[in-house]
């Protein structure tokens, strides 16, 4: 048995441009289920196995976490507010927002609507400390330095 190089003439012309090579290997227009579906014939998905069909069953509701982050950012800002002796009043005011807001976070989480118990905490106690804790420090303080005097 004899093997032999085949050359160039064994297997035909180069193909053409726009033409499939010959030698019964051609390139498929589209291979099925690759790119769109036929445009003139009406195409529908099957749903996948396993999902339940009808109304009602949707995804679940996402928590909402909106109110224990705003009542940890107002109180934030409520406590550096309460620190400086020009923005205190402001800080009352952020303060009281944070303990509604931390409050009413707390109960959401706490009946499962959110997930931020923690910072919703964290809200409600940085709002009392604006809110209560510092303006006393601050009045305390102004009227020893008062009496001093």
């Amino acid at each position: 048995m004899s093997y032999s190089n085949p050359g160039p003439g064994d297997y035909g012309p180069p193909p053409q441009p726009g033409q499939p090579p010959a030698g019964g290997y051609a390139y498929p227009q589209s291979a099925p289920g690759y790119g769109y579906p036929n445009q003139g014939a009406a195409y529908q998905a099957a749903p996948p196995v396993g999902y339940p069909q009808g109304p009602g069953y949707g995804m679940p509701m996402q928590p909402s976490n909106g109110m224990g982050t705003t009542g940890l950012v107002l109180g934030i800002i409520g406590v550096v507010c309460s620190l400086t002796f020009f923005l205190w009043f402001f800080g009352v005011i952020l303060g009281i927002l944070g303990i509604i807001f931390g409050a009413i976070g707390r109960g959401k989480a706490t009946r499962g609507e959110a997930t931020n118990k923690g910072s919703a905490t964290a809200g409600l106690v940085l709002g009392i400390t604006a809110t209560v804790i510092l303006p006393l420090l601050g009045f305390l303080a102004f009227a020893s330095l008062m009496s001093v005097a």
